[in-house]
């Protein structure tokens, strides 16, 4: 079976100090991608740069607010980005195809499954998937945090084995980066390791994510079984190397051995989609969070919050510290829901083939 990568190049790679696009390490870095697709390797690219393409092409004449500046600019940077993707991978003779999407994309079902089978059709026929979020129409409400998210949301529906996030520094560091005595973490495994004090939150200037950021998504994905690099795309070869597991200075989450159906790594990437909260008792949490798979019948149900239907995906949170435990789908709509709070021998409110606790 071919190995299938997910590979997110940030905005900071991508663009040069003074906001241009830098062609020569977008080029170098489809050459990469390019020798893995030919070595057999399916390479999904989430890239960002369009809103940092778009400030280079127009000169605004008055100032705008924040939404619209970004939907001028994205729109107008992503013909210049994708026809520049497309040039350069044609030189390789290897054909690209463009997907952009918004969060509420990734909301249902059943358009989650519609993305997943127009880039499993992609990559069936060797066409490079080339994944960013579509600025143009995304709202503030709606937006993902950055590419980030998206590409650890890509990575788990296409059930890739490996997540490269390439950022502009090695990886996590237990401390400033710029700081000479920080040291960076080479091995993270997130069930015994504990990092997010140590992590920087500043983020970069051309993009809205940052290294916390990237730390949660990584840690999701590698709890759902995908291998996660963080590293510094501006290393030459970095793509190569890394995926010849040469001894490269970066971030590597080990990912965890369980076994994680398609719809509970849908569910877990959910949460900015929940319409309603659950609350449970001490007696349902300690079940949850044991070692066996149950469903959250009612009896352990304490409160209804929010108005959902049937289907909807909700929060699941402990009532004695309102700590978030884990989140599924509702198998009732929040009125029902309220009717058998507490009572015995009701159907499960979260069946656990749709429940995704987080330990």
């Amino acid at each position: 079976m071919k190995e299938r990568i997910t590979v997110k190049i940030g905005s900071q790679i991508l663009t040069r100090k003074d906001g241009t696009l830098d062609v020569t390490r977008m080029s170098a870095l489809v050459d990469q991608i390019a020798e893995l697709h030919k070595n057999g390797t399916e390479v999904i690219l989430v890239s960002s740069g369009a809103v940092a393409s778009g400030k280079m092409e127009i000169k605004v004449k008055a100032k705008l607010d924040t939404i619209s500046a970004r939907q001028l600019y994205s729109s107008i940077g992503q013909v210049k980005l994708i026809n520049r993707y497309s040039d350069l991978f044609h030189q390789q003779n290897i054909v690209c195809g463009q997907i952009l999407a918004t969060k509420e994309d990734f909301s249902t079902r059943r358009h989650y499954l519609n993305q997943r089978n127009c880039m499993s059709v992609m990559l069936d026929n060797k066409v490079i998937p080339i994944v960013n979020e579509n600025d143009a129409i995304s709202v503030t409400g709606l937006m993902f945090t950055d590419n980030d998210e998206m590409s650890g949301l890509v990575a788990a529906m296409m059930g890739c084995k490996k997540l490269i996030i390439l950022s502009n520094i090695d990886g996590i560091y237990n401390g400033d980066p710029s700081d000479k005595n920080s040291e960076i973490f080479r091995e993270i495994d997130v069930k015994k390791d504990n990092i997010e004090d140590c992590i920087q939150s500043s983020k970069s200037s051309t993009g809205r994510g940052g290294m916390t950021t990237k730390y949660n998504i990584a840690r999701k994905a590698a709890e759902e079984g995908i291998e996660v690099i963080i590293a510094n795309g501006r290393r030459d070869n970095i793509l190569i190397d890394l995926m010849k597991r040469k001894d490269v200075v970066s971030t590597h989450f080990i990912p965890s051995a369980k076994k994680t159906t398609s719809v509970k790594k849908w569910i877990a990437h959910s949460e900015g989609f929940t319409k309603g909260e659950v609350y449970v008792n001490q007696c349902a949490r300690e079940v949850l969070l044991g070692d066996k798979a149950v469903s959250l019948l009612p009896v352990g149900v304490t409160k209804i919050v929010g108005n959902f239907e049937a289907d909807d995906v909700v929060r699941i949170i402990d009532e004695t510290n309102g700590k978030q435990i884990g989140i599924g789908k509702a198998a009732y709509n929040s009125e029902k829901a309220k009717e058998v709070i507490g009572k015995s021998n009701k159907k499960a409110i979260i069946h656990y083939d749709y429940l995704y606790i987080e330990k």
